[in-house]
Parts: C-alpha cells; sequence; structure tokens
C-alpha cells in the first residue's frame, strides 16, 4: 500500500474493523516514514458489476468514475464528500441488486441526478448538463425552467 501523501510503501495499520455495509474492510493505516495516517477499504473481489452504456457498450461499475463525476459537478459547492460517498454507495447497491449484476446507466444517471437534484441545485444542473447531453441552450433552459418550477412547489 503507498502513503497518498509521500508515496512510501510501507505502513502499519492502527485500526481494522467492518464498514457498516458488512462487505468491506476499513483499515486506518499510518505511514512509516512520513507519519500520516490513511483510511483504506477491502472489498471482497467478486464478478463485477456492469453498465450498459447508451450505445450498447458494456463495461465494469467504477466508483471511483462516478465519484469523479460528482466531485466536478459539486465542485467550489457546499456539498460534503460523505453525501457523494453515499450516493455512490446507494448506486452501487442499486447495480447489486440486479438479478444480472448489470443495469443501464440511463437508470444510474436518473438515481444520481435524482438525488444530486435534492442535495444542491447548481451540482444538479451541472451533472445533468455533461449527463443529459444537451444538443442546444433551448434544451438545458428547459431543464432550468422545470427545476424552478418544482423549486416553487
Amino acid at each position: 500500500m503507498r502513503c497518498p501523501f509521500c508515496a512510501h510503501v510501507q505502513d502499519k495499520v492502527v485500526d481494522s474493523r467492518e464498514a457498516k455495509a458488512g462487505d468491506t474492510i476499513r483499515r486506518r493505516r499510518e505511514c512509516a516514514k512520513c507519519g500520516r495516517r490513511f483510511t483504506t477499504y477491502e472489498r471482497i473481489d467478486e464478478i463485477p458489476y456492469m453498465v450498459v452504456k447508451k450505445d450498447g457498450r458494456r463495461e465494469r461499475f467504477d466508483r471511483q468514475k462516478l465519484l469523479a463525476g460528482l466531485l466536478k459537478a459539486c465542485e467550489k459547492r457546499p456539498v460534503a464528500p460523505t453525501k457523494l460517498e453515499n450516493i455512490v454507495d446507494e448506486v452501487e447497491a442499486f447495480v447489486a441488486e440486479s438479478a444480472d449484476r448489470e443495469r443501464p446507466t440511463t437508470e444510474l444517471g436518473q438515481l444520481v441526478m435524482s438525488r444530486l437534484r435534492k442535495l444542491d441545485k447548481v451540482a444538479y444542473v451541472r451533472f445533468a448538463s455533461v449527463y443529459l447531453d444537451f444538443k442546444d441552450v433551448r434544451e438545458f433552459m428547459d431543464e432550468l425552467k422545470d427545476l424552478l418550477k418544482a423549486k416553487g412547489k
């Protein structure tokens, strides 16, 4: 395990416990070189969860890719990273619930957008502008109008 701060490979495990869901092990580690602490999570390696893209291609579900998209949408917004982790956990659980271990990205995108819409409107619009791939300004404005109508209710 490499230290995320100094890239040293020696560390010691300070604390180890099951995560809340019970399917991962959470470990607190301390770097032997710089002394800083960091957290790692271990998961059992299973048959991967898959997502079906809009063009029909299948890809592995990638937590980090989804989290990176959410972080980008929430850049400079007052949204706690733990809230974004919760959204990613919820999406991953949604994929895991599928009988054939795959879901269309359209379903995942709708789930993420519904959560972002409740969490932060600006982050929602940012995410939607990439996810919905608006063709012109009119489509974008229509989405904003829908958002404003929902806010007024």
